[in-house]
């Protein structure tokens, strides 16, 4: 869930001033003035924060061989629970990490725009990556600036049981009336379509991702911000009506069950779908390592063509501008960049690669193959929505009470509030 306060952005904002005589400057420029050469036969020592607890282990295997091949430095991973809430709260402290691992969300762009980390704009290390994903940092910060490097890439949809869906005899749909059509057969056999775990708020942002960027678009939240457009609208009001069609197809007790529930729960084949992300493939492989699963779209629309992967970078790694070894830092980004090491973390993730020529094939996402290679791909609608909004807990709520015009209405007033604090 993501949490923000007042404070904690206002004293961001105060740090920005005194970080801001440094802004604008390329990665290179910065490493020159603010890194101090350890001395001789002294370890550098640089500590590297990131926010997926999923990912440790295979940060950590990664943190390890860099700092084999590298004896003079050593790294070590952060990984605290919350770290989005717990990087804005160093940052109010001005306890910068030296590295920095992050998603593509509203609290990486207003770190960003607060001047905490390195321009990479013109650094030879964006030759390598995929340039939708640098575009995405872009649009996300509003600047012309790149403030990270993107590393990976993740998709979110429907995980579907390949087993179950031959035993009915489904195929994979590639419309809205479809998808209601399979989910109806799957009851109507007496199994549950969907496994919902609406008791963790931030997982009710997957199907709402794939609906509101399918169906309003990404470019709506910049209208939202500029007044043109509200949440009381006939074309938010479809996303909000399909949220809660899904809940039909759900499980009896679907808002009591969490995360972790519903990757056992599904390993278990007691759903023929799961709306989640790939990040959760390595979970229900774990609880059961032979189950015959795949990924598709969620088919938001009735129109196959608009009916897009939703996919954002999931993991950017940046530097704090003012590291005193920034140099090492940018080491270790380029150690993380090399075509091997994006290949290993990708692989033990389910993730996709934003480094150019570095390719998925877990055969558990090849339906997702496609969109990728044809660019049908979009990125997620939160990480346009301030985070002091709080769309996970409005759209939680809105599932338990079922009040659709008391739901656009909240999304309005809470959208508003945080406008005017700024």
């Amino acid at each position: 869930m993501k949490k923000t306060t007042t404070t904690i952005f206002t004293s961001v904002l105060a740090l920005s001033v005194l970080a801001g005589c440094g802004g604008g400057k390329t990665n290179s420029e910065s490493s020159s003035n603010t890194t101090a050469p350890a001395a001789k036969g002294e370890k550098v020592k640089l500590e590297f924060f990131q926010n997926k607890a999923e990912a440790k282990a295979s940060f950590d295997a990664l943190v390890k061989k860099f700092n084999d091949a590298n004896p003079n430095i050593t790294v070590t991973q952060v990984n605290p629970p919350d770290a989005e809430t717990v990087l804005k709260t160093r940052v109010a402290k001005k306890d910068i990490p030296d590295i920095i691992g992050l998603g593509a969300t509203d609290t990486f762009a207003q770190l960003s725009k607060s001047g905490l980390f390195a321009d990479f704009s013109n650094d030879s290390l964006t030759a390598t990556i995929q340039p939708s994903y640098i575009d995405m940092l872009k649009k996300l910060t509003g600047t012309d600036q790149l403030y990270a490097i993107p590393f990976t890439a993740n998709a979110s949809g429907v995980i579907y049981n390949k087993t179950m869906f031959k035993e009915l005899g489904l195929s994979v749909p590639k419309t809205w009336d479809e998808l209601m059509a399979t989910a109806q057969k799957v009851k109507d056999a007496g199994k549950t379509p969907f496994y919902l775990t609406i008791k963790d708020s931030w997982t009710v942002m997957v199907p709402f991702n794939s609906l509101s960027t399918n169906i309003v678009g990404i470019d709506f939240y910049d209208k939202r911000t500029k007044g043109s457009v509200k949440f009381d609208s006939p074309e938010f009001r479809e996303v909000a009506d399909k949220q809660l069609k899904l809940l039909d197809f759900g499980q009896k007790d679907m808002m009591g069950k969490g995360y972790n529930d519903g990757n056992t729960a599904f390993a278990k084949g007691e759903s023929a779908m799961y709306l989640q992300g790939v990040w959760a493939i390595p979970e229900i492989k774990k609880a059961n390592p032979s189950i015959d699963l795949g990924v598709f779209p969620l088919p938001a629309t009735n129109d196959p063509s608009k009916n897009k992967v939703i996919s954002g970078v999931d993991t950017l790694l940046t530097i704090s501008k003012n590291s005193k070894h920034a140099e090492e830092a940018k080491k270790f980004i380029e150690f993380m960049l090399k075509p091997e090491n994006v290949q290993t973390y990708i692989d033990e993730q389910k993730a996709f690669s934003a480094v150019k020529n570095v390719n998925q094939t877990d055969a558990s996402v090849q339906d997702l193959n496609a969109s990728f290679a044809s660019g049908n791909i979009d990125d997620f609608s939160d990480h346009y929505i301030p985070g002091a909004v709080k769309a996970d807990t409005i759209i939680q709520s809105y599932l338990q009470k079922k009040d659709v015009n008391a739901y656009v209405k909240q999304f309005d007033t809470e959208w508003d509030k945080v406008a005017n604090r700024k």
